[in-house]
């Protein structure tokens, strides 16, 4: 299971969050400054990281669940 945040502009993606990488990636000049500004911030990373557990794995069940 991965968490992805993902930010966009004008349908272009700027900045991502994976779960599984850890940290925000920058996809353009603005995205990359964002992504190095929220990577120096380790309660941001904590609170992302959290999100899979918050997030994906409290929904998995009743995704399988439904199927």
């Amino acid at each position: 299971i991965e968490y992805i945040r993902s930010y966009y502009y004008n349908k272009l993606e700027l900045t991502r969050f994976s779960s599984s990488v850890g940290k925000y990636v920058g996809f353009t000049e603005y995205g990359v400054k964002n992504a190095a500004d929220w990577n120096k911030d380790a309660s941001e990373l904590s609170a992302m990281k959290a999100q899979k557990e918050v997030y994906c794995l409290h929904n998995i069940q009743i995704d399988y669940t439904a199927a």
